[in-house]
This record gives structure tokens, sequence and C-alpha cells, in this order.
């Protein structure tokens, strides 16, 4: 019987391991672009803040995705859908590298918007109500691994063939063979698609409420702008890091590579470990924790007593913030409550997006017009204010069982 019981849990290991794959591609052209923009700047000849242009239409296409992954959902299936997100994604990194012009580049930053808000809507939601919450830790250890693997392939790219662009033909090729796997692979997919797992979890998929009556609760805007703040300090230092070690602070190009590279490694170790003590520290402790110790991660960043002081604070602001996000996804529920949740978490993932796009943008914005060394001050106040606001989300938590 035993030995029944461990085939019967084949395919879902499997679909596991799928999802787990979705997530690592999902974060490899993420960490592309910090270590790429110089040298993408002068292939184009664009200014230092030209870098927003490309992140607000790729968010515009993540956000469009995001809002009706539950549609794609439905329509397409989550196989198909993971397939063409992938193919989506692909295409468009690909076709970064043969455009001749900087606007169609951005043009092409919607498609690739498109395929990455699918998949990352998509599986946070079926995570949350289908697996615990060390299970949704190492799901975006896995982002972490594709992000930490970018920056890498990048550097790479441009240490041996003076090229931002082979790295991302790399990359995209990635992207358009997972979208093959998963085409390989959907009758485990809709083998899989019914909700499974305990009653609470099946609950959170349940509720129908509609998304006007979720948008007049003060406390759903609370955890939005949680997921606007933290995603967009998450993605400045990951994207404009390389920039001021190497044009502020003068570290050699290879090594600022590295640096930005241990960011990302740091921040996937630190989501490994979270998912092995969420239950025991709980998800709550390990992201005020993980707050406090960013900010003086960021801190030391902006005082940089010594050389080493800005590469070691990278590296722990990246390790820091590892059980951040995943966490805010698990006490949705907590902060919003039942009936709320899950039109929240695709609300939230959105929020994400927009931060991940605006306040990168605005950093650089500042950077252009004061300095460069403005950056780590903008992170010291993004920390200060998420612990403020983390702080009051968890307080006097609603009743988790709403009115209909």
């Amino acid at each position: 019987m035993k030995a029944l019981d461990r085939i019967k849990n084949y395919p879902r290991l499997g679909l596991i391991a799928l999802i787990y794959i979705a997530f690592i591609a999902l974060g490899m052209p993420d960490g592309l672009m910090g270590v790429a923009w110089p040298s993408v700047r002068q292939s184009f000849s664009i200014p230092l803040d030209a870098l927003g242009s490309l992140l607000f239409v790729s968010i515009a296409g993540y956000l469009t995705s995001s809002f009706l992954t539950g549609k794609l959902m439905v329509t397409l299936g989550i196989g198909r859908m993971l397939a063409v997100s992938c193919a989506l994604t692909g295409l468009a990194l690909v076709g970064y590298t043969v455009v001749p012009s900087w606007w169609m580049m951005v043009a092409l930053g919607a498609v690739a918007g498109l395929g990455a808000g699918a998949i990352d809507a998509g599986l946070n939601t079926f995570v949350a109500a289908h697996f615990g919450e060390g299970l949704m830790q190492w799901l975006h250890a896995s982002y972490g691994i594709g992000i930490t693997t970018g920056p890498l392939i990048m550097t790479t790219a441009l240490n041996a063939f003076q090229s931002w662009r082979v790295g991302y033909i790399t990359v995209g090729a990635v992207q358009l063979f997972l979208a093959a796997c998963f085409v390989l692979t959907l009758p485990m997919w809709r083998r899989n698609e019914r909700p499974t797992g305990t009653e609470t979890q099946v609950r959170l998929t349940d509720y129908k409420t509609s998304l006007v009556d979720t948008i007049y609760q003060p406390r759903v805007w609370l955890s939005l702008l949680l997921f606007f703040l933290y995603t967009g300090a998450e993605v400045a230092l990951g994207v404009w890091a390389y920039t001021l070690l190497t044009e502020s602070r003068h570290v050699q190009p290879e090594a600022a590579g590295l640096v930005v590279g241990s960011y990302w490694a740091m921040f996937t170790i630190g989501r490994v470990i979270a998912g092995l003590y969420a239950r025991r520290q709980g998800v709550n402790q390990l992201v005020m924790g993980g707050l406090a110790v960013a900010l003086l991660g960021a801190a030391l960043l902006w005082w940089n007593p010594i050389p080493a002081a800005s590469l070691v604070a990278v590296g722990v602001v990246g390790f820091a913030i590892a059980p951040i996000f995943p966490g805010f996804v698990s006490r949705t529920s907590h902060r919003v409550g039942m009936r709320f949740a899950a039109n929240t978490i695709g609300m939230q993932m959105a929020a994400a997006g927009l931060g991940s796009a605006s306040i990168p943008s605005l950093v650089g914005i500042l950077a252009r017009r004061m300095s460069l060394e403005v950056i780590p001050i903008c992170l010291s106040a993004l920390f200060m204010v998420l612990i403020g606001l983390f702080w009051l989300s968890e307080a006097n938590p609603p009743s988790q069982a709403q009115p209909g």
C-alpha cells in the first residue's frame, strides 16, 4: 500500500517541480537588465533614466495579464497558460537583440510583461490555495534561483562576448525550451487543475466575493501598499546596484556583476532557509526580522565607511528581504479576511508589478538629477515605511467569518 501511495503521489510531485521551474523561468529575465543597462544605454545612445520607459511598458503588460489571470486559467487551463506565457517572454527577449531602435525594445517589453504577469499571479494564487507557507517560501526561492542566474549569464556575456545581446538570446532560448516542456506535460496539468488540499486551503478559492466589494475594504489597500513599496525596494536595488558600484564607487565591472549576482544568490538562500523555519518561527517574525535587517543593510550601503562595506551591504539586504514577499502572500487572508483573500492576491501581484516599475524609475530620475548616492537613501526610507505599515497591517486582524 505504501508503494501504491508513492506512485499516486508522483503526478503531484511532478506538478510541484513544474511550478518551481515556471518560477525559475520567471526570475531569469528580471536579473538581466541591472547588469546590461550601461551597455544597453551605449548601444541606443539613451540617458540614464530612459530605463523607466521600458519598466512602465513592461508593467502595463504585466498588469493586464495579472488582472485577466482567472479568465485565462478557465479558458486555457493553467498548463496552456504557462506554455503561452513562456513563449511570449522568450520571443520578446530574443526580439530585444535584433531590433534597431530603443522604442522597439520598449514595445517588446509589453509582450514580456504579458507573459510574466500570467505566470506570477496564477501560480501565487494556486500555491496559496493548495500548499503551506513553507512551500510558498520555496516557490519564491525558485524565483530567486532564476534571478540569481540572470546577472551571472549577463556578466559572462559581457566579459566573454562583449555583447549584452548574447545574454538575452541565452535566456530567451531557455524560455522557449520551457514553453515546449509545458506543452509536453499538458496532461499532467489537466489532471491536477481541480482544487485539492485541506478544507481551509480550498475555502480560499471558494469565495465568490465581487472585485468591487474587495476594493472598498481599507485593509485591502493597506495590503496593496505593502506589495507596491516592498517590490519597488527589492527591484530598485537589483536594477541600480551595478550602476551605483561601477559609476559612483568605481568598482570594477566584473566585481560589480558578481555583487549583483550575490544579491540574488543571498536572496535565494534566504528563501530556502525561510522555507525550513516558516512554521517553527512564524511568518510574522520572519517578515518583521527581515525588514529590520534590510534597513540595517541599506543604512550600511548609505554610510559606506570602507570600500568593502558596499559589497557586504548588498548581500545583507538580499538575504534579509528573502522571506518578505512570500510571507506577505501567505498572510493575505489574515490581513484582509478569508472572504477577500482570493481577489486581494491577484490585486497584490498587480500592485507589486506597478511598484517594481515605478519606484526604480523614480529612483533613477532622482539619481540623474541629484547623484547615484541617493539610491541607498531611498532604500533606507522605503524599509522604514514598510516596517510601520507591516506592524499596522498585523494589528487587529479582521474576523475570518466574514458576513455574506
